[in-house]
């Protein structure tokens, strides 16, 4: 993989892992409002629903040049439409099968940089989101069971600068993280 303009030059012919870039935590400093075409749709939909068919197996299952779908692979990662090439890796196969979701609640005039720093280091928090309404941040966690999230959430507690925790756990899991529909709506 070469750097090019700020930008990860993505070539998917190979399942080596790259070391030293992440497509998730690469910036990204130019974004397009230029909608997707039917082409881009479903070349979205095929590395969904087949992320190992690469560069040359897309363009065989597309029926355009390769060079074709490594030029709107590129355009796609410069413009932030595609974040990442990682696996999905599932918590509960790891041995976290609890998922909560928890609203934490941050003093006020003390901002959010801190906090996040701190839950940065705790390996269970998955995501966190600013939100309006009542608390500050919303955190997706994993447990291995309810004792560990009991023990997370002390972990979390932990910062001077959180004041209070509102935890949910999560019974099933209906509808998993997808974005197929939102990219056959878009346009």
């Amino acid at each position: 993989m070469e750097q090019r303009m700020g930008y990860a030059v993505v070539t998917l012919s190979t399942l080596t892992p790259l070391s030293g870039y992440s497509l998730h935590n690469m910036p990204i400093t130019a974004r397009s409002n230029r909608p997707l075409d039917d082409l881009d749709r479903r070349l979205l939909t095929l590395l969904a629903e087949d992320p190992h068919v690469g560069v040359l197996g897309a363009s065989r299952v597309l029926g355009v040049a390769r060079g074709t779908v490594q030029a709107r692979l590129d355009r796609l990662v410069e413009s932030g439409v595609i974040r990442s090439f990682a696996p999905s890796i599932d918590p509960a196969a790891l041995g976290y099968p609890v998922t909560a979701f928890c609203t934490v609640e941050i003093r006020q005039g003390k901002g959010h940089a801190g906090v996040v720093e701190h839950l940065s280091a705790i390996p269970e928090v998955l995501e966190a989101h600013t939100i309006t309404g009542s608390g500050d941040l919303v955190l997706r966690i994993v447990a291995r069971d309810n004792a560990d999230l009991q023990r997370v959430l002390d972990t979390i507690l932990d910062d001077r600068h959180v004041t209070r925790a509102n935890t949910v756990i999560a019974l099933a899991e209906r509808i998993a993280y997808r974005t197929g529909p939102l990219v056959a709506a878009a346009e």
